[in-house]
């Protein structure tokens, strides 16, 4: 066939090529008309043959004969030939994109074939007009690559012919011919020339003056200031995908090729350094990175910043004159070391590199007085993988040693009294344990001592000699960092300290509760001792003690943990370096381990541990934690008072304690089966779990599979005024889901008659039958107070069905009384709403404390909790809370415990050594008695109890109701008239906060959730702040939390005269956040964070400034305003040249309030928007591009309020969780759209909105195709509205933007009405998008005019170097 068609084809254009060779001949006597003939003949014998061709034949027909031309050397037969195509592609014989990329494409289309070259180039700008505009695109990176082949120097001879090639891109480039969207050129130029890269010479400045008009459209879609902007660590918005960054460019993601700004395309050191300087940062480096645990990637860019951060820290030591106060050198060494062991663990740095590099760096700087620091921190890691990894890879540290130690003399043994001596010991250990490496490989690399450290050397091995070690000093300590790889010297050590806190066997001390005996070791290792220790050391001790555990609990001993080991295990915990044997050991070994081997005891102890001695430990393992107690909680064996309860409070601290960012995260991993992480029967941990829901979907989202699942469980409803703080979606599935409640007259009846049933029961087993049968209505604790109501005493042959002790409320179980509690609860709200008052109620309250403290029938806790989580309204509500105030005010009981424990306890557990004595002399004074003793006493006659207690370390009364005050309170605040009971109860029981592990989260928390009822509460506020801030007072520093102009003006009561604060209030309290406070010293005190309630000093900040802020005595929208002046005004204290800065902190505080707060910026933006600046149809303002970039303005003092405004929204809404964000789209479409009617408030709203949309296809679809479509209208809107555009081409240039980005075809339909009713010029530009080129005659002709005009030049749309108005060229005549 190809023979053939090849024969064929030669014979036709043979025939013409041989024909027009006479012609030359008398080329004199040549006219058009027969040159016209010629071609029609070529041409009709052509089409007679490419009629025959089957279709799959006609591109090799094309390519024969562009080869046929190429192989002509006459310009004349070239020039007629390509004559003969041109016809061919107009008379719609030939497709012309198939004639212009075979002719772009062909190999013999050479430069120095000049003539032929320029032939073909005019061809292709003769016949392009009809190609597809993705043709068009092809053809266009075809000849730019052809003109690549140019070379940079050639003959001025030629060059005028090589411009036909020239001429051809400027046609494409024309954005009047509109072959196709110049967002397409522009990709393909810069994926040639990319940043920075020059265009070829031929092209001149059109390539660049092309790309430069994209730079609009490239600021439209870039956030003002964004290399400035700085999260908070482990805040709610750092989760989210506006920090990511390349991990191996360290640049942002930019969507699209345009020509963002040079500071958008710079490596982002700066962000990534400063998020990994804060504690607690390093799951926001992989987020930010994208590093996985488990594809081990090596991260160059991170290992760079690793090594920075030291030779950071080493400048830093210089100008410290003390390590060991606890100061920011000592925090940050502490926090490198934790950093440096999880990247180099998980394989994201390597070692020998970082030490390399850090060598570099060092040499020459005389940077020596954190060497010893600098030692500590490599030898944590050489110490504790030595043994798996090569030796030549800690081989380097010997030159860094070279480096840092020049000291030709020994250097003298520091004073090992002192925890900072390990440090000094460090660079010997290093020696030692490389020594100890290169023997056991029987290596030749063994390197003799340093004559400088023979002293330290001979110090270890005398230690080392002395068989008895104090714990007086840091000798063991330093044993252990030097032979932790050898297991002959190091089992002395370790020895010493693991002997230390187990006791040694013999003897005994006794625990809280009866019958519980525990190993006699009470003083626990102290954390200085700790810290000294390497992490290899700490991960043997670890190791050491949870193998005990789990051998003493396969061994059912009888003798519980000392309260030393269980004292130090806890301090362990917080060491993140050793997680793995840490708390992710706890969790999925420890207490499985334990659970299996059914010792109670123990499991008892960690859950304690869990409760009250756990700091910073991730979501995921909590949420694990809360899944195993719910599945414990369904075991036989757990049925019982002391370790029900204890997993009951243990789960409610877990959920309550959830922040509100974790919620929806931790819960969608299991929206699949959330039966997990629900209770199977506790209605109150369902609807703790519910009320956390709501305080998270406040500020994130919502799961009607978790609620669906708890109403199968737990039916329940709740009070209106609760209800009414919930989130709509909330609100709505609680009113739909609505469950009928028992009617209070009926319980009464119920319990009248179980009563007499109960009275006229004179068999024992009759009546243990009677109660503990499945199905019995849960009334017991009814009639125990009815009878005590009636009698003042309850009789043995009542509630107990032997002399032995067997008590009816035993048998119940402690899982079922939970139900008769419920009801109690109920019916005590019903009998105190029908009493008649005064000495009844009196003796009503005096019967419901004997029950607590007298009988030991109830834990206050359990009643307060379920007394607070019943759904009562009305006037029943308030009896509720009244019962709560008398339980916990009226009797001194409670009251006197809280108080003594406050008084006589401290909350640094981590720096006490007692903690175990005052735990006791508390019991002693204030016995727990879980097991119904007071019952046993107390009945006629009296049984002899001596119940098996399980060990307590930690808990008591006090401490297990904080979690249950947090919620009373809450209660409390939902409803109006309890407002002054509330108060009440805070000032005797507010000194509890003391004890709280996370009170300004608490506090936090409320006042955010709360707002809309504790507006017009402001004494409410203060008293609350007040209360909680106080009780802490006495152990923290002065000016840790409040500012002193708060506390000076903001706590003053007086209604009269409400403290209004000024701007210089609002700049202070921004200044203090870290980003602009600088790094050292801070505004607020330095403290270990590992024992701190937030991770890091700017999250600290971040919740302290907003809880004051919320605390105010002044409307949220009048403080949102105040904040959004600070840099909106002109403020003394904001210095210029950090405003970007202060801007962010804005964004950061903002954010965090509720919205009332931010919901200002709003009122702000259309202010700008309808200001006269941008309504002005004439172009009085300038170009408005350069007036909305805020950085180069701001820097040349030309900056207006518009771009303020701008620069403020972008730093607010980058901060913005996707909830907050989610509603842009009804503010485009409900609030900007009617406003906007000029090309200069269009613009405006775009670029406001642009830099979002990556954000919103990521997190939020929906709401990205809404403002897709809002685009549109709005410029529907100004299209009707304007006689003129001036910037059509950025305007469709940024919609282009948006399809090939964003939308693709999502709204085409709704896009394609609009652009239909758009003037010509417009409709012209933005016809690719909705393929409908030549839908209508007016579009028709300015196609064909365009298609047929001869190109001109083409500046600049937009030229850079103009900032007026008034040279720039309409691209199309309006």
């Amino acid at each position: 066939m190809a023979v053939s068609m090849e024969s064929q084809l030669q014979s036709i254009f043979e025939d013409v090529v041989v024909v027009e060779c006479g012609f030359v001949c008398s080329m004199f006597m040549d006219t058009a008309e027969s040159e016209r003939m010629k071609l029609v003949s070529c041409l009709g014998a052509f089409r007679q043959y490419w009629s025959t061709l089957p279709q799959e034949s006609h591109e090799q027909c094309v390519q024969w004969i562009v080869r046929f031309i190429h192989g002509q050397h006459s310009p004349k037969r070239i020039s007629f030939l390509y004559d003969c195509l041109a016809m061919a592609v107009e008379t719609s014989l030939l497709p012309p994109r198939m004639v212009c990329q075979t002719l772009v494409s062909s190999d013999t289309l050479e430069w120095d074939r000049t003539q032929l070259w320029s032939l073909t180039f005019k061809l292709i700008r003769k016949i392009i007009g009809g190609v597809d505009y993705k043709g068009v695109r092809d053809l266009l990176k075809a000849v730019l690559d052809k003109i690549q082949t140019i070379p940079n120097f050639v003959s001025s001879a030629v060059v005028q012919q090589l411009l036909a090639a020239r001429e051809v891109v400027e046609y494409i480039l024309d954005r009047n011919a509109c072959l196709l969207p110049a967002y397409f050129a522009v990709t393909e130029i810069r994926k040639l020339y990319p940043e920075g890269a020059l265009s070829h010479w031929l092209l001149g400045s059109l390539i660049s003056d092309f790309v430069d008009s994209f730079r609009p459209t490239a600021r439209i879609n870039s956030i003002c200031g964004r290399c400035s902007l700085l999260p908070v660590v482990n805040n709610s918005g750092a989760i989210c995908n506006s920090w990511k960054l390349d991990p191996t460019t360290l640049r942002f993601p930019l969507r699209g090729m345009l020509p963002y700004d040079k500071d958008l395309f710079d490596p982002q050191t700066g962000l990534l350094r400063y998020v990994l300087e804060q504690p607690y940062s390093r799951d926001m480096v992989c987020n930010m990175l994208g590093l996985n645990k488990q594809h081990k990637q090596r991260c160059p860019v991170l290992e760079d910043q690793l090594v920075d951060l030291v030779v950071y820290a080493m400048e830093r030591s210089e100008t410290e004159e003390q390590f060991d106060d606890g100061g920011t050198s000592q925090l940050l060494w502490q926090h490198l070391s934790s950093q440096l062991i999880f990247f180099v663990l998980f394989q994201f740095a390597s070692f020998p590199h970082m030490v390399l590099s850090l060598h570099q760096k060092l040499a020459g700087r005389g940077l020596i007085k954190g060497r010893d620091h600098l030692m500590w921190v490599l030898l944590q890691f050489i110490s504790g993988s030595i043994q798996k990894n090569a030796l030549a890879d800690f081989l380097p540290v010997m030159k860094l040693f070279d480096l840092l130690y020049p000291e030709k003399e020994c250097i003298p043994v520091p004073d090992i009294n002192k925890p900072q001596s390990t440090h000094a010991f460090a660079m010997t250990c290093i020696w030692i344990h490389l020594n100890r490496k290169a023997q056991s490989d029987n290596s030749k690399l063994q390197i003799p001592i340093p004559h400088s450290l023979k002293l330290h050397h001979e110090f270890l091995q005398q230690s080392l000699r002395n068989k008895s070690l104090p714990m007086t000093d840091y000798k063991i300590a330093l044993l252990c960092n030097a032979y932790s790889t050898n297991s002959e010297c190091f089992t002395l050590p370790m020895g010493v300290l693991v002997e230390t806190i187990y006791g040694n066997g013999s003897m005994r001390i006794t625990l809280p509760g009866t019958n519980c005996m525990a190993s006699g070791s009470v003083t626990p290792l102290p954390m200085n001792l700790l810290d000294s220790l390497t992490v290899h050391a700490k991960m043997s001790l670890i190791h050491s003690i949870a193998t005990r555990v789990i051998k003493l609990a396969h061994a059912k001993s009888s003798l519980a943990l000392a309260p030393a080991l269980v004292e130090t295990y806890s301090r362990l915990l917080v060491y993140m370096e050793i997680e793995s044997l840490g708390i992710k050991g706890f969790i999925s070994q420890l207490l499985p381990n334990v659970f299996k081997s059914h010792a109670w005891g123990i499991l008892h102890t960690l859950l304690e541990m869990f409760s009250y001695r756990m700091h910073h430990i991730q979501p995921h393992y909590r949420v694990q934690l809360l899944s195993h107690l719910h599945s414990l909680a369904a075991v036989p064996q757990t049925n019982q008072n002391q370790l029900h309860l204890c997993v009951e409070s243990t789960a409610l601290r877990l959920i309550t304690a959830l922040g509100s960012s974790e919620v929806q995260p931790q819960f969608t991993r299991f929206l699949s089966d959330p039966k997990t992480v629900l209770s199977a029967e506790s209605e109150e941990l369902n609807r703790a779990l519910i009320l956390t829901l709501a305080r998270a979907t406040h500020v994130t989202d919502f799961f009607t599979d978790i609620l669906q699942t708890i109403m199968n469980f737990t039916p329940h409803n709740w009070a209106s005024h609760t209800l009414s703080c919930f989130p709509a979606p909330l609100q709505a599935f609680f009113k739909q889901n609505n469950v009928p409640q028992e009617s209070r007259f009926n319980l009464k009846k119920n319990v009248e008659e179980e009563y007499r049933k109960w009275k006229s029961m004179t068999n024992e087993n009759d009546i243990i039958t009677h109660f503990s049968m499945q199905g019995s209505p849960p009334l017991f604790l009814c009639l125990l107070w009815k009878m005590l109501l009636e009698t003042d005493h309850i009789n043995q042959i009542d509630v107990y069905c032997s002399p032995e002790g067997d008590v009816v409320l035993e048998r119940i179980g402690a899982r079922a009384l939970v139900a008769h509690v419920r009801t109690f609860a109920d019916f005590l709200v019903y009998e105190f709403s029908t009493s008649a008052g005064g000495q009844q109620l009196n003796k009503c309250i005096e019967i419901l404390n004997d029950m607590v403290w007298k009988y030991n029938i109830v834990t206050l806790d359990r009643l307060i909790l379920c007394l607070a989580m019943r759904s009562h309204e009305g006037n029943e509500a308030q009896v509720c809370y009244f019962i709560i105030q008398l339980l916990l005010l009226k009797p001194n009981d409670f009251r006197n415990r809280v108080s003594d424990f406050v008084k006589e306890n401290a909350p640094e557990h981590w720096l006490q050594s007692d903690w175990h004595t005052k735990h006791m002399s508390y019991h002693k004074k204030y016995p727990e008695k879980l097991y119904f003793e007071g019952l046993a006493e107390q009945v006629n006659p009296p049984v002899q109890l001596q119940p098996q207690y399980l060990p307590i370390y930690f808990g008591n009364v006090c401490l297990r109701f904080l979690p249950v005050f947090d919620i009373v309170i809450h209660r409390f605040l939902e409803l109006l008239p309890v407002s002054k009971s509330l108060e009440t109860l805070l000032d005797h029981l507010g000194g509890l906060y003391k004890f709280h592990d996370r009170p300004v989260t608490y506090l936090y928390n409320t006042l955010h959730y709360y707002e809309r009822h504790l507006r017009d509460r402001t004494n409410l506020k203060r008293k609350l702040v007040h209360a909680i801030m106080s009780s802490l007072k006495d152990n923290r520093t002065p000016g840790w939390c409040l500012s002193e102009t708060y506390l000076k003006f903001g706590m003053n009561p007086r209604e009269d005269n409400v403290w209004v604060p000024d701007d210089t209030y609002y700049c202070k309290l921004i200044g203090r956040l870290p980003p602009m406070a600088g790094k050292s010293p801070g505004p607020f005190p330095n403290c270990d964070w590992r024992f701190n309630e937030f991770p890091n000093p700017a999250a600290h900040a971040l919740h302290v400034t907003c809880v004051e802020l919320m605390a105010l005595a002044v409307p949220g929208k009048d403080v949102g305003n105040a904040l959004l002046n600070v840099v909106l005004k002109s403020q003394p204290m904001v210095p210029r040249e950090n405003i970007t800065a202060w801007m962010n902190a804005i964004g950061l505080v903002i954010t965090a309030l509720p919205e009332p707060y931010w919901i200002v910026l709003h009122d702000r933006i259309v202010s700008v928007l309808s200001s006269p600046v941008l309504t002005s149809e004439t172009d009085t303002v300038g170009y408005p591009f350069q007036l909305l970039d805020f950085t180069a303005c701001h820097q040349s003092y030309s900056e207006m309020y518009c771009s303020y405004v701008l620069a403020l929204a972008h730093a607010v809404w980058h901060h913005s969780s996707i909830g907050q964000l989610s509603l842009i789209p009804k503010f485009l479409s409900e609030v900007l759209k009617p406003i906007v009617k000029t090309e200069f408030q269009l613009l405006y709203v775009y670029h406001l909105v642009g830099p979002f949309l990556q954000r919103f296809q990521q997190e939020r679809t929906r709401c990205m195709l809404e403002i897709g479509v809002a685009f549109y209208e709005m410029l529907q809107a100004v299209d009707q509205h304007c006689s003129h555009l001036s910037y059509t081409d950025p305007i469709c240039d940024f919609l282009y933007h948006v399809k090939y980005m964003f939308t693709g075809d999502s709204v085409k339909d709704q896009v394609e009405k609009i652009i239909c009713t758009l003037r010509p010029a417009v409709k012209l530009r933005l016809r690719f998008i909705t393929h409908i080129s030549k839908m209508e005659p007016g579009a028709s002709a300015a196609t064909n005019a365009t298609n047929a005009a001869q190109p001109n030049p083409v500046s600049s749309p937009i030229p850079q170097n103009n900032p007026g108005p008034s040279n720039v060229p309409l691209p199309v005549a309006q």
